[in-house]
């Protein structure tokens, strides 16, 4: 039978719940910034449509670099304030946001759906990652502030669109549990709606959050040079991430910048193809639209005919379509790996750099067809790349250095140790990796060549959680590691003489992981 979009999962559906919730912050049809301590119906809401099928969505409000500077001085002010209260208060403030973010789990999650294309049960991991999280560090913050300070001014988050709650929301809530104002700039790809209405609840619980939309380009030199600034924290791709680090340069502003690499997998003097098999499939979730997601294999070529043999039935068995379609009568929403990418922008940017490795010499070893993804009848599925796999793409391809942010793998074949290594370390730095081989001494000696910051023998490495610390090697990342201790020691000031665990121009210090 066709499928149909779940009843009472519209998008129509779900703002007006919004509405109902949080009208202060969907006003009027539109969407608000939150700055000064209130709601403002400022800059000019942007035209948006969801990746899923194309359905009209509400866009980011866009601001001016004048009503940013204005948002800045009045967050400096709430810093001033927040700083001063008792950790006790702010513990308590934050555990009663978590509490209300709690109670609307599912409607954060179907933003996120509607928004990024998240299929349902990552979307609702996003969501409980970030309550999980952050109610750990509440009850973990006492002995990591102790003897700490909060910065001299607010914390300015410029993050992507993949994560808004278990990455941007939960930085927020830390950062002010830990002592300060924040401000956050909605991404402007997606997510808005869904941070939003997080930041809605958060401010109904008097935590001193600023929310401001607007382009990169006219808002980051607010954003990021302001003097009134304390700390910048940034998630996003090298390109932009290089633009952020240039405006800090001449200045020793605190900084948390997460930039991309080539997560590869090496595969060397390896037998276990079932477990492999389980890991490529994984792999495909959100469409490894993901800062740790593994578009890369490198591969023993003595071992390619059984490497092959793993990893095409399990491409084949990824399952992607339309995240809230179902057959009539069904209650639980599709088990899906991924849903669409974020625009259909991005999809004709990676068919083309398929393409272009196919025609400089890449094989082609798997091309899925969107006939085998899951879709209402007629809807607009411009935004869906089916699963594609290619061999020995040409190093004039950015294929071969760049991570695709997209379901596009491609494998490398190797004959020597040394090959392996200088394969897997294309990227000049990379923020996971992983090396599947039988013998483990092997693999922990080859895993000390990688410049990869987390590595994992014959499992993937993540983000992590809670305790787990995160950070990048090479060009992956700049500034202070997070996660953990870590994250709110980066947001804090420490004893005079304190070195930060991250890579900075004076030196690089790393954690055990």
């Amino acid at each position: 039978m066709p499928l149909i979009l779940k009843p009472g999962t519209a998008w129509s559906d779900v703002y007006a719940r919004c509405q109902e919730v949080a009208p202060e912050a969907f006003h009027d049809g539109r969407l608000c910034n939150y700055w000064d301590g209130r709601w403002q119906a400022d800059g000019v809401p942007a035209l948006a449509t969801s990746p899923v099928d194309g359905t009209p969505i509400a866009g980011p409000p866009r601001v001016t670099s004048p009503t940013a500077t204005a948002a800045v001085r009045s967050a400096l002010d709430t810093h001033q304030v927040w700083s001063r209260l008792p950790l006790a208060t702010r513990k308590a403030r934050v555990s009663a946001a978590l509490d209300e973010l709690d109670a609307h789990r599912d409607l954060l999650a179907l933003l996120l759906v509607w928004e990024i294309g998240k299929p349902w049960r990552l979307a609702r991991a996003d969501v409980d990652r970030c309550i999980e999280g952050v109610r750990w560090y509440v009850e973990e913050i006492d002995e990591m502030v102790d003897g700490r300070t909060p910065l001299a001014g607010p914390v300015s988050n410029i993050a992507s669109w993949n994560y808004p709650m278990s990455v941007i929301m939960h930085a927020m809530l830390v950062q002010a549990l830990a002592g300060n104002a924040v401000i956050a700039k909605a991404p402007s790809d997606g997510g808005v709606s869904c941070l939003t209405l997080a930041v809605a609840i958060a401010a109904r619980h008097n935590l001193p959050f600023t929310l401001i939309s607007g382009g990169g380009a006219e808002l980051s030199s607010v954003l990021v040079a302001a003097a009134e600034i304390g700390c910048v924290f940034f998630v996003g791709g090298r390109d932009v991430g290089g633009q952020v680090a240039a405006g800090l340069v001449d200045s020793d502003k605190r900084h948390v910048l997460e930039q991309e690499g080539l997560n590869c997998w090496g595969v060397w003097e390896f037998s276990d193809w079932d477990l492999l098999a389980t890991n490529v499939r994984k792999s495909f979730e959100y469409g490894k639209q993901r800062c740790t997601a593994y578009p890369r294999y490198v591969v023993q070529r003595s071992l390619f005919d059984e490497f092959l043999a793993a990893y095409l039935p399990a491409v084949r068995g990824v399952r992607f379509g339309h995240p809230l379609a179902v057959e009539p009568g069904q209650e639980e929403l599709p088990e899906l790996d991924f849903g669409p990418l974020i625009k259909d922008a991005k999809v004709k940017e990676l068919d083309d750099a398929v393409q272009e490795a196919i025609a400089k010499g890449g094989v082609p070893l798997y091309r899925g067809s969107l006939e085998s993804g899951r879709f209402l009848p007629g809807q607009d599925t411009s935004a869906y790349l089916p699963p594609t796999a290619i061999l020995a793409p040409p190093p004039s391809s950015p294929l071969f250095h760049a991570e695709p942010f997209g379901p596009v793998d491609t494998i490398v074949l190797v004959d020597t140790e040394a090959e392996l290594l200088a394969a897997m370390n294309a990227s000049n730095g990379a923020l996971v990796a992983s090396i599947a081989c039988d013998d483990e001494a092997t693999a922990h000696r080859l895993s000390g060549e990688l410049q990869a910051f987390k590595v994992g023998v014959n499992r993937p490495r993540s983000r992590g959680d809670k305790q787990e610390v995160f950070g990048g090697k090479g060009a992956s990342w700049r500034g202070a590691f997070v996660g953990g201790t870590l994250l709110v020691h980066a947001v804090t000031e420490g004893p005079a003489d304190e070195r930060l665990y991250g890579n900075f121009p004076s030196h690089a210090r790393y954690p055990a992981v």
